[in-house]
């Protein structure tokens, strides 16, 4: 647990350590990841787990550390927008990110093995938390290099779209997207409408990876299946 003072709260943190971490002085890679609940373990999660720790056991190369951030259950809206929704309400996210880069990042670079360069330092998430790790690299480049773009909520605010217009995208981030063509009505559309308009900004197509699984509906199940292959592409693109 630590404390997350942009949050005034709390904070439980899950961190899952390469197999063979104790026995070597290998520095990793480090990604971070909204919803700890549901990324390791049955029992914490709400709608089941996303078998991170099983599918990072089963590999050899390209390890890295996972930092699990728990969220805020009642407050999870809020903390992981970045806008306000005039039904949904939210926009604390800007405070939850800067937690993450001013608190969290320094605390697990100085205890653990790490690489710490923003181009080893990615964040990822589903929904909401896909849309605040789109947002992250998006507003903060020089910290997260990298993002897991899992079915975000892109029509939580249409700023999403304004901010992308408004900033210069560094050419070395890198985006992966996902999503399932039974989702919503919505969700493959707005995906596409932000991967052309990054494009349109200047980000190169292969820093730039979407899948869409056909069949594929909101749920953890969909994210678990396809975590393998992007946690391999986001690992292995510089």
């Amino acid at each position: 647990m630590i404390e997350a003072p942009q949050l005034d709260t709390l904070k439980t943190i899950w961190v899952y350590l390469p197999k063979n971490y104790q026995n070597s002085k290998k520095v990793y890679p480090v990604i971070y990841m909204h919803d700890a609940q549901n990324l390791f373990d049955e029992e914490t999660s709400y709608v089941g787990e996303w078998h991170v720790d099983e599918y990072l056991d089963s590999i050899t190369q390209n390890e890295s550390i996972i930092v699990g951030i728990e969220h805020g259950n009642e407050k999870r809206i809020d903390e992981l927008t970045p806008y306000n929704h005039e039904k949904y309400g939210g926009g604390n996210g800007d405070a939850y990110i800067t937690f993450i880069k001013n608190t969290l990042k320094p605390h697990v670079d100085s205890y653990y093995r790490t690489k710490p360069e923003v181009e080893n330092t990615v964040i990822f998430g589903s929904s909401l938390g896909g849309l605040i790790s789109f947002y992250a690299v998006i507003t903060y480049p020089e910290t997260f290099g990298k993002a897991g773009i899992f079915s975000p909520a892109f029509w939580f605010s249409e700023k999403i779209y304004d901010l992308v217009t408004a900033v210069d995208i560094p050419k070395t981030s890198s985006f992966y997207f996902l999503a399932g063509d039974n989702e919503s009505e919505t969700m493959v559309p707005n995906l596409m409408r932000m991967i052309k308009l990054l494009k349109s900004m200047g980000v190169n197509d292969k820093k730039i990876q979407s899948h869409i699984v056909k069949g594929g509906e909101h749920n953890e199940k969909l994210w678990s299946e396809n975590f393998g292959t992007a946690y391999q592409w986001l690992m292995t693109n510089y």
